[in-house]
């Protein structure tokens, strides 16, 4: 079943309505081009106004619409020769992150991901697109392959959040997190990120230490989600929208404040609507960016990944009283 969100409503319900006098001036044989290109005119300014205003509740609700690109469809839209690699050789595969070597164009690359799952058995399969320690730890592991055979990583990060059940937990949830986070600035090799959809917490803080990051215009990237956020300060769900705007979780707050390097822009509708075009504008921003990374020293590209998270953040020096 198709999921039509409540902003969207009027703009699904004017296509309809087009589609229908198409259908019937082709089965009448009447010509009503006239007033179906009126129509679809109101249609672009409708989709233009509704689009261009969105809050940051409604990019929250794109960015988790069923629809939406996951990490393998971009795989399979952006890239060939994909060849998954299993296993943190410690406990177990994570299904929640998938991992593995193939060619973007011209160049092989390391691409690592968040998975989730179109339904409730594949989203059981993939844990929801949460992940357990061994996620992380499997995608160290080959983040550090990618670095002896000279490869670039590319992640994708889609994730509510680490997963916070008992097991994780007892098997380090927030150790692994923590050392990725801690290691990934010392990988020699160049790693690009891109929020595809959901960047939730030290979810996506565990794969997400890269030397350019990159949000698409309909993903969020925040400490919390706005539910969680709500249920602590007004002790309730009442607060969600307004715990989205303070939040300041979108692609254009968090490059006003210096939090990410790039938004990636998605067809007017979102990448749920238009999953094509949508790929194909993140595959030109992806070549720039290894084009750009791939050029630099190692050393300086690890100096710089450093300066980059050092320079997040504003403060000012003020002399103790005496």
């Amino acid at each position: 079943m198709k999921v039509i969100l409540d902003v969207e409503r009027p703009i699904v319900e004017l296509e309809k309505k087009i589609e229908e006098l198409r259908r019937f001036a082709h089965n009448k044989q009447v010509d009503l081009q006239e007033e179906i290109r009126h129509m679809e005119r109101r249609l672009e300014e409708m989709k233009k106004k509704v689009y261009s205003n969105l809050t940051a509740w409604q990019r929250v609700q794109f960015a988790r619409h069923p629809d939406r690109p996951y990490t393998l469809d971009y795989i399979n839209m952006l890239m060939e020769g994909f060849v998954e690699l299993h296993g943190d050789r410690l406990f177990s595969d994570d299904k929640a992150i998938i991992g593995g070597i193939a060619r973007f164009r011209e160049r092989y690359v390391m691409v690592i991901g968040h998975q989730k799952g179109r339904n409730l058995k594949e989203n059981i399969y993939r844990n929801f697109g949460c992940a357990h320690p061994e996620g992380y730890r499997k995608a160290m592991r080959l983040m550090r392959l990618a670095e002896k055979a000279g490869l670039p990583v590319i992640v994708f990060i889609d994730t509510p959040g680490a997963y916070p059940g008992i097991g994780a937990e007892e098997r380090g949830q927030a150790h692994a997190i923590a050392e990725n986070i801690r290691d990934m600035f010392f990988i020699r090799t160049p790693i690009l990120v891109y929020v595809i959809g959901e960047g939730g917490s030290g979810g996506a803080l565990g794969i997400g230490v890269g030397d350019k990051v990159s949000v698409m215009e309909n993903a969020y990237y925040s400490v919390i989600s706005p539910e969680g956020c709500a249920a602590i300060l007004w002790k309730g769900g009442e607060g969600v929208e307004s715990a989205a705007e303070a939040l300041k979780l979108t692609a254009h707050d968090l490059l006003h404040y210096g939090i990410i390097d790039e938004v990636i822009p998605e067809p007017l509708g979102g990448a749920h609507r238009y999953p094509e075009e949508a790929g194909r504008i993140l595959a030109e921003h992806m070549d720039k960016d290894l084009k750009e990374k791939c050029s630099l020293p190692i050393d300086e590209l690890l100096r710089k990944r450093y300066e980059r998270y050092r320079n997040i953040g504003a403060y000012e020096y003020a002399e103790a009283n005496p």
